[in-house]
């Protein structure tokens, strides 16, 4: 099976790609290589996709290609430049095509404007759904939801990793039983494949059924094997103080406010599950996921408070 990867250098694309290989695929992987190296033993072309006829050096036919691209221009070229030459569009979206957050409903964005700046991240839902629509009905469409595991520098998941791996009094938002959902890398790009060898269509939420943060947490202590000591705050607090929500400086990581965002981390996928979509345990995710810090050196600073800033916090609430 000869595959092609739009991308393949940087975690989801590149554990599609290295997966893809280990299957026994020719895998090719055609980006402009940026943002990392594709795995071992895969062919690499260097393209443009900004540029008309950008992929003009792939040359052959494909059973299956893979994108993960955000922007509809890209896209678009891909799809016009490779026409006749595919077997099967697998395009990663995003749970993010869903326009309110308040809810659970299946109401998506309107797609993004062609004269729209594709680089907003405000539009960065609307430009999905524009990427659905060019890869059309026939397509696999993986709604990604919060994706984690080794190699995910959005320090999202990895903060709580590393912050319970080092000890102490741990500042944690909302209650044990605020919804959260996630899914694997490795996880999701087995079920990308899997789905997209079988020609499977059209949309799936691709992440684990809602659990509770209790439990996310308690998962992650026993991956590490460490009993940390919890202290709960809750929004009004958070808010208060300037805590960020979901990701970024100043945050706690995956708590989003209510009932804002009550929509959504409470997806039902169960459609995707029996699919095929396989989530392991948190505590193995959490358990690879310290291996791969350690092992890399990534220092957790995208996401999540500082210990100065954690601290200032836990007086506060003593």
């Amino acid at each position: 099976m000869r595959t092609l990867v739009l991308g393949g250098t940087k975690f989801l694309s590149r554990e599609i790609a290295r997966q893809a290989r280990d299957r026994g695929h020719e895998v090719v992987c055609a980006a402009r290589g940026l943002a990392g190296d594709p795995p071992p033993d895969v062919e690499f072309v260097r393209v443009d996709r900004s540029e008309d006829g950008g992929l003009a050096p792939l040359e052959g036919s494909f059973d299956l290609v893979v994108d993960v691209a955000r922007h509809p221009s890209v896209v678009r070229r891909a799809v016009e430049e490779l026409a006749g030459r595919v077997g099967h569009w697998a395009f990663v979206s995003t749970c993010s095509v869903y326009a309110d957050f308040g809810e659970v409903n299946q109401k998506l964005h309107d797609p993004l404007p062609a004269d729209a700046d594709e680089n907003d991240p405000e539009n960065y839902g609307p430009a999905k759904v524009a990427c659905e629509q060019i890869v059309g009905d026939g397509a696999l469409l993986v709604r990604a939801g919060l994706i984690v595991g080794p190699e995910d520098q959005s320090d999202r998941f990895t903060y709580w990793v590393e912050r319970l791996a080092r000890g102490g009094p741990v500042l944690v938002p909302g209650s044990p039983a605020d919804s959260v959902q996630l899914v694997d890398v490795r996880d999701l790009a087995a079920w990308t494949l899997d789905a997209g060898q079988a020609g499977l269509a059209g949309p799936y939420d691709a992440i684990s059924m809602p659990f509770g943060r209790g439990e996310l947490l308690a998962g992650i202590a026993e991956g590490l094997g460490v009993e940390p000591e919890l202290v709960w705050a809750d929004q009004e607090f958070l808010t208060e103080h300037k805590v960020e929500p979901w990701m970024g400086p100043r945050s706690l990581p995956m708590w989003l406010p209510l009932p804002e965002y009550a929509g959504f981390l409470v997806r039902d996928t169960s459609a995707t599950l029996a699919a095929g979509l396989r989530v392991r345990p948190v505590a193995e995710t959490a358990r690879d996921t310290l291996t791969w810090l350690r092992d890399s050196g990534h220092t957790v600073s995208r996401s999540g408070l500082t210990p100065d800033e954690e601290a200032e916090l836990l007086r506060l609430l003593a």
